[in-house]
């Protein structure tokens, strides 16, 4: 596999914060010896989220194996969600907002009784459809 430098597009300050988070996290879990540095640890990690880059290739990029990785982002992310608000704090404060946009992804989904493929809440014309086979 032919590894290359890359440039992505989040900030320093986003880099930081995260491998603070992901020093206290290591520090509470008791974790004494990792291959990256909560920083380098961080990096793979936005980049990922940011990008979709693939483990395979972020392995090779950072020279760890692409479970590595894989365990890294697992890792990261948690500390990250431990962030976010409920549900019910998330309706809460969309209820005070004078609008609100939400955004989502669409994942393929396995639809035995169609020979088409489906994606989650959209047909292939753009109509939006529950998700539910």
């Amino acid at each position: 596999m032919l590894a290359y430098p890359s440039g992505v597009d989040v900030s320093s300050s986003a880099l930081r914060f995260l491998a603070a988070r992901l020093r206290k996290h290591r520090h509470a879990l008791g974790t004494r010896w990792r291959r990256l540095s909560a920083g380098r640890q961080a990096l793979p990690t936005l980049t990922h989220l940011r990008n979709g880059q693939p483990y395979a290739q972020l392995a090779a990029g950072f020279g760890i194996g692409s479970t590595t990785v894989y365990r890294y982002i697992t890792e990261a992310v948690e500390p990250l969600a431990a962030l976010t608000p409920t549900l019910a704090e998330a309706v809460r404060s969309a209820s005070m907002k004078a609008y609100l946009v939400l955004d989502g992804t669409l994942l393929p989904i396995n639809r035995i009784a169609a020979d088409r493929p489906f994606h989650s809440g959209c047909e292939d014309d753009g109509r939006v459809v529950p998700a539910v086979a």
